[in-house]
């Protein structure tokens, strides 16, 4: 069986289709599936204007509508043409998809048409997207882990509203824990975020200062891979992290945007 794994693919479709895909048996995704550029920028500039205790910059609702029109139509482009190749299983990573409700929300709030992304997803032939399930495909035993903020990075980055975030955090990383123990061993870990200290490091120019030079993979993750040992574990998240490690016996791949690997079982 030939397993196809590509990174977050942030609805580059040129890139996408230069990957060599043909005669795979599975496509697997890192998650991040459409193009966040411009909601990336006001969040990235917003955190530095907060830093200097500027005000915070408000979208209109026609502008935000257009942001997330451009996760949408490039989530549902890159889906489409990858679906035509090999079964697509896909996590979403951190760049939100409008559920039916939310669109419902949007559209109550701003008077604006606002598509669901995930009930498009699920009406795609070939094309599945898994939140914090083992998925059994073809005999190999595929944990897929949702992306989660790992109380670890909350402690490193300290964001300005520090105690709500670890709450939530400590909620969040609880369960990831329960997920990964559920999974118990895997032949390959999907997540989003690199293992805590392995392909993790930020170095992005565009990213706020005071996150340059940490590592914002996950010791959750970490602990896991270092216990459980899978054979392959595949990631995005940390764009510039991009590379081979191996903890272990087990090969980690960052995949970075719509970088890939093809394995064989």
């Amino acid at each position: 069986m030939k397993v196809l794994a590509i990174g977050d693919p942030h609805g580059d479709l040129k890139k996408i289709k230069r990957i060599p895909i043909k005669n795979v048996d599975l496509i697997l995704l890192t998650g991040d599936l459409g193009s966040a550029d411009s909601m990336r920028k006001m969040a990235f500039k917003n955190i530095e204007r907060k830093k200097k205790g500027l005000k915070k910059i408000e979208e209109t609702s026609n502008r935000i509508r257009q942001m997330h029109m451009e996760i949408h139509n490039s989530t549902v482009n890159v889906l489409k043409y990858l679906s035509k190749y090999a079964p697509v299983y896909t996590i979403q990573g951190n760049v939100g998809l409008f559920t039916d409700s939310e669109a419902k929300e949007k559209i109550k709030k701003f008077g604006l048409k606002f598509p669901s992304t995930i009930k498009d997803i699920r009406k795609m032939g070939n094309v599945y997207l898994v939140k914090n399930r083992l998925k059994i495909i073809n005999g190999l035993r595929i944990g897929f882990l949702e992306y989660f903020v790992d109380t670890n990075w909350v402690k490193d980055f300290k964001p300005s509203d520090y105690n709500k975030r670890m709450i939530k955090a400590k909620k969040q990383t609880e369960k990831a824990k329960k997920i990964l123990n559920r999974f118990g061993k895997t032949d390959i870990l999907v997540c989003h975020q690199p293992p805590y200290g392995f392909l993790d490091k930020v170095t992005f120019k565009q990213a706020p200062k005071h996150w340059r030079g940490k590592h914002a993979g996950s010791r959750t993750i970490l602990n896991y891979i270092k216990k459980k040992q899978p054979k392959y574990v595949f990631c995005g998240h940390i764009h510039e992290g991009k590379g081979k490690k191996m903890i272990g016996k087990t090969e980690v791949y960052n995949l970075g945007v719509g970088g890939h690997k093809i394995v064989e079982f």
